[in-house]
């Protein structure tokens, strides 16, 4: 068995150091790029979302490097992303490729024994101990936690720091050693080695940067090439960012769901715009604009696929909690007709907005 999963954000680290420990073979997916996209197009039902058109051209690449099994995190929600494995299974097959669908869904959704016996297919192919295994596990989200926490780190210090892109580039160069490493040691020792350059990073306190929070549909917040780099363009500008939503929110959230302790903050927040869960991360998406207002934020950027139905409803409410709380909301849809040069142009100009509220006061929308 070869392995390959979909890019979602720093994943690939964990997964990488999961199976480099427990022995089993992977293809990592190609970084999300132009070819990726064009592959996808060609092949996906035109309604279906732009992460979806992603996917099955990264699938395609990594299938044809030698994988046969795809991992791929399930969704048992109302929104498209929870019959994603069948039609990508069936659109696979009438191509002709002959690949088996591991889909790792929620114990909330399919139940604790069958979420098991699929991890347990998944490791069956290892050698380890059961107890190995385990360990491995830990070690993985011990991984995506830490690399996380760096990109949170760097992103928010941007806005302060007195060498310009200083933090850009640590953040580069640790991702580029941590997906070199072998095994999750060696990748723990290059994190922890730019946790501690990031810590040294030499920040003006006096400054007082525009802090803008990154909302929306989980994929094309994760993934860069999605949202066309809106987080390095932001950080160019000076301009520290946040986002909520990273694959370790995600893990801690799956598992917390069936106790309903997960997100207890977001879904305080969110209760009187949404208080129900309608799919997708539309509920976490209104409840980050409440929480990015009341922790100091000057302003949130939604980013959404074309016609992602829960994202569209959130859209929908977005304009109600910018005028109720004098916060400014810009919403970028994405597809695979999305212009770079429009897209910069809307930044810079939200972010001039923003800047002269500042100075002016005034309110959002007069």
């Amino acid at each position: 068995m070869k392995v390959t999963f979909p890019q979602l954000g720093n994943t690939y680290f964990a997964v990488k150091a999961i199976f480099d420990d427990i022995g089993i073979e992977y293809i990592l997916p190609p970084v999300s790029n132009k070819t990726c996209l064009e592959m996808g197009v060609k092949i996906s039902p035109e309604e279906m979302c732009f992460p979806f058109k992603i996917m099955m051209g990264a699938y395609i690449q990594s299938i044809e490097n030698g994988a046969d099994t795809i991992i791929l995190p399930g969704s048992c929600g109302p929104c498209r992303y929870g019959e994603y494995c069948e039609l990508q299974m069936n659109i696979l097959r009438k191509l002709g490729y002959n690949v088996k669908f591991i889909v790792i869904d929620a114990p909330g959704g399919i139940g604790k024994d069958e979420l098991l016996s699929r991890i347990a297919e998944i490791g069956k192919y290892s050698k380890k101990s059961r107890n190995q295994k385990i360990v491995a596990v830990l070690k993985g989200y011990k991984i995506i936690s830490l690399i996380d926490g760096l990109e949170r780190k760097a992103r928010l210090l941007s806005g302060y720091e007195v060498s310009r892109g200083e933090c850009k580039r640590l953040l580069r160069e640790c991702k580029k050693k941590a997906l070199s490493a072998l095994g999750s040691k060696e990748m723990i020792k290059v994190l922890m080695e730019y946790k501690e350059k990031l810590d040294n990073v030499k920040l003006d306190k006096h400054r007082k940067p525009i802090k803008i929070a990154i909302i929306g549909e989980i994929y094309t917040i994760l993934e860069p090439f999605s949202n066309q780099y809106i987080e390095d363009k932001l950080m160019d500008m000076g301009i520290s960012t946040q986002k909520s939503l990273t694959p370790s929110w995600w893990v801690k959230n799956t598992v917390l769901s069936p106790f309903k302790l997960n997100s207890i903050n977001i879904r305080r927040a969110s209760k009187k715009y949404l208080p129900l869960y309608i799919g997708g991360h539309s509920r976490e998406c209104v409840g980050e604009a409440v929480l990015a207002h009341k922790n100091g934020f000057d302003g949130a950027v939604q980013i959404l696929p074309m016609g992602c139905m829960p994202e569209i409803v959130s859209k929908s409410i977005l304009p109600t909690i910018a005028s109720d709380k004098n916060f400014p909301i810009m919403t970028l849809v994405v597809d695979e007709m999305t212009g770079q040069a429009g897209f910069d142009t809307r930044i810079e100009a939200f972010a001039d907005l923003l800047e002269r509220r500042r100075g002016n006061n005034v309110l959002y929308g007069n």
